[in-house]
C-alpha cells in the first residue's frame, strides 16, 4: 500500500481547524472532512455516546497526557474532500460532544462546526440518533450549569473537558487517494481478528480497572487469559455467555459488538451506590472465605463468587468470572465417563454427540440445550462434593432441557435464529415453546423448576417417516426422538 499516508490529529485540529495536527513527515495538513454518499447509516445511540463521554471523563481524571480515541480512514478525491471510509460514527459524535459544549459558554462562532453543515443520506437512524445524542450530551454538558452555587464551577469543569477533548485525544488517520486502497485497508482492519474485537476491548477495559495490582499480577492475569484460544474466547462471549444474559431478560439476542459490550464491563472499583457495594461486598466476602482455611477447617464448601444473572465486578474478578465459566461450560462438554464433573457418559448427548453435530439448525438447538444446563449448573449445582441427590436432580434436568431444546429441532425442517428466537421468547406458536432461562433464574430450588417443566413440556407429534427410532449404532441411539419416546414426550 505505497500510497498511504500516516498522519495523528488532535480531535480539535481535525474538526474545529479543519487540519491533521502532524503526519509521518512532520508537516501538518488542512482536510475538509466529508461523507460519502456509500457510508452506512449513524446508527450510534445515546448510550453509545454517553460511553464515549465516560471514558472521556475518566481518561482526564487519569491525567493521562494523550487519550488515544481510535482510527480514521480517509480517501482524498480529486475534488480535495476528504471522504471518511472509517470513523464516521466517532467523528460525527464528537462533533456533536463539541457542540454541546460550546453551547454551555455560549460561543456563537465555535458553534458552527463545518463538518456537522453537510448534508447527510436521509434515514430513519441518522434522523433519530443525531439529535437524540445531541441532547443526550445536553443533559449531561447542562446539568449542574443552571446552579447559583455550583454554576461556575461546573462551567469551569466542562471547559477543562473541551480542552482535553480539543488537545488531548488523538486520532490516527489514514489517507489515500485511491479509493479501492481505501477499502482494501479498511477490510484489512477489520477482518484481522474480527471476532476477537468485543473480548479484546473487554480485556482492554477490564486491565485499565486493576490499578490497585502489582505488574507481575496483572502479568499473570494476563497470561491466564491467553491460554484459551481466542476463537474460542469469542465463541464463549458472543454465542453463550451474551445471549443467557438477553435471554434470562426476555431480549432478543442479536450479536456482541463493540456497541453492547457494556453488559460486561459491570459494575467499577469506584461505585458507591447500595446497588454496587451490595454485589462488591458479596464478591469479596467470597474470596475471603475461600482463601482463607475455613472451608478446610469446618467442612463448608466452596463460596461461588459469581451467578450469571448478576452482574460483573469490573477489573481482575471479570478475568476470574472468564475462567470460572469457561471452566464449566467445558466441563458440560465433556461427555467422558470418567473425566468431567457434571456431564459423564450420557446417552442423549451422546447421541447428539455422534450424529447430530452438524448444519446450522443442529448447531442451534445444541447451543439452546447447552446453555440450559449451564444456566442450571451456575445456579443449582454445587460448585464441590455434589450429592447423590444432586446428581439425580441434574440428570432429570437434563432430559428436560433436551425435550425443551429438540422440540424445537422436531418441528422446523429448516432452522434459523429468527425462529430459534421466537420459540424462547414466546411468539412461534411451536409446542413447548418458552423461556426456560428466566424459568430457571425464578426457580428458589431444583425441585420447583422441574415441577415446572413437568408442568410446560407437552408430547410433540411427528409424521410416520421418522424412521426406525430405536436403531442403535455401537450402543449409541442413531435418532434423538428416541429420547422423546422413552421418556413419553412423543405423539405419533
Amino acid at each position: 500500500m505505497s500510497n498511504l499516508t500516516l498522519a495523528i490529529t488532535t480531535v480539535g485540529d481535525l474538526l474545529l481547524n479543519g487540519k491533521l495536527t502532524r503526519r509521518e513527515d512532520g508537516h501538518s495538513e488542512p482536510v475538509r472532512l466529508t461523507i460519502p454518499v456509500y457510508q452506512r447509516p449513524y446508527k450510534w445511540s445515546a448510550r453509545n455516546a454517553i460511553q464515549l463521554l465516560d471514558d472521556i471523563i475518566e481518561a482526564r481524571n487519569a491525567n493521562k497526557e494523550v487519550y488515544r480515541v481510535g482510527t480514521l480512514i480517509l480517501h482524498k478525491d480529486g475534488c480535495g474532500n476528504y471522504n471518511i471510509v472509517d470513523g464516521q460514527q466517532r467523528t460525527i459524535t464528537f462533533s456533536l460532544l463539541l457542540y454541546a459544549l460550546y453551547e454551555l459558554e455560549q460561543e456563537q462562532d465555535r458553534l458552527k462546526i463545518e463538518f456537522l453543515e453537510q448534508d447527510v443520506l436521509s434515514n430513519q437512524f441518522s434522523r433519530r440518533n443525531i439529535p437524540n445524542n445531541l441532547n443526550a450530551f445536553r443533559r449531561r454538558i447542562l446539568k449542574g450549569a443552571t446552579d447559583e452555587a455550583d454554576g461556575a464551577e461546573h462551567k469551569r469543569n466542562m471547559q477543562n473537558l473541551r480542552s482535553f477533548i480539543e488537545s488531548q485525544c488523538e486520532l490516527i488517520v489514514v489517507v489515500t487517494e485511491n479509493l479501492s486502497e481505501a477499502f482494501q485497508f479498511f477490510d484489512s482492519q477489520n477482518a484481522r481478528g474480527k471476532a476477537l474485537y468485543p473480548h479484546d476491548l473487554l480485556k482492554a477495559y477490564h486491565l485499565r480497572e486493576m490499578t490497585d495490582l502489582k505488574a507481575d499480577e496483572v502479568e499473570q492475569i494476563v497470561a491466564q487469559w491467553e491460554t484459551i484460544p481466542q476463537d474460542k474466547l469469542a465463541e464463549f462471549f458472543g454465542q453463550y455467555i451474551y445471549r443467557i444474559k438477553e435471554w434470562i431478560n426476555g431480549n432478543w439476542a442479536e450479536s456482541l459488538t463493540e456497541h453492547n459490550i457494556y453488559k460486561f464491563k459491570g459494575i467499577n472499583r469506584t461505585a458507591r451506590t447500595p446497588y454496587a457495594q451490595f454485589y462488591k461486598s458479596a464478591y469479596s466476602y467470597a474470596q475471603m472465605i475461600n482463601n482463607s482455611a475455613m472451608p478446610f477447617v469446618s467442612g463448608t464448601r466452596e463460596i461461588n463468587a459469581f451467578q450469571l444473572n448478576t452482574p460483573i465486578i469490573a477489573g481482575k474478578p471479570f478475568f476470574d468470572y472468564t475462567q470460572h465459566y469457561y471452566r464449566i461450560l467445558h466441563d458440560v462438554h465433556d461427555n467422558s465417563k470418567y473425566e468431567g464433573f457434571y456431564i459423564k457418559d450420557n446417552e442423549i448427548v451422546k447421541t447428539l454427540d455422534r450424529y447430530f453435530d452438524g448444519g446450522s439448525g443442529n448447531r442451534i438447538v445444541r447451543l439452546l440445550f447447552d446453555t440450559a444446563l449451564l444456566l442450571y449448573v451456575d445456579r443449582f449445582c454445587p460448585a464441590t462434593f455434589p450429592t447423590k441427590e444432586d446428581t439425580e436432580l441434574f440428570e432429570r434436568f437434563v432430559v428436560y432441557a433436551f425435550i425443551w431444546a429438540y422440540s424445537l429441532r422436531a418441528q422446523y425442517y429448516r432452522l434459523g435464529w429468527q425462529s430459534t428466537q421466537n420459540y424462547i421468547l414466546g411468539g412461534s406458536g411451536k409446542v413447548n415453546e418458552g423461556n426456560i432461562y428466566k424459568l430457571i433464574t425464578d426457580s428458589d430450588t431444583p425441585l420447583s423448576l422441574l415441577s415446572a417443566m413437568e408442568d410446560r413440556l407437552s408430547p410433540i407429534r411427528v409424521g410416520e417417516d421418522v424412521g426406525n427410532i430405536d436403531c442403535k449404532d455401537d450402543g449409541v441411539y442413531r435418532h434423538y426422538l428416541h429420547f422423546f419416546a422413552k421418556y413419553n414426550f412423543l405423539d405419533k
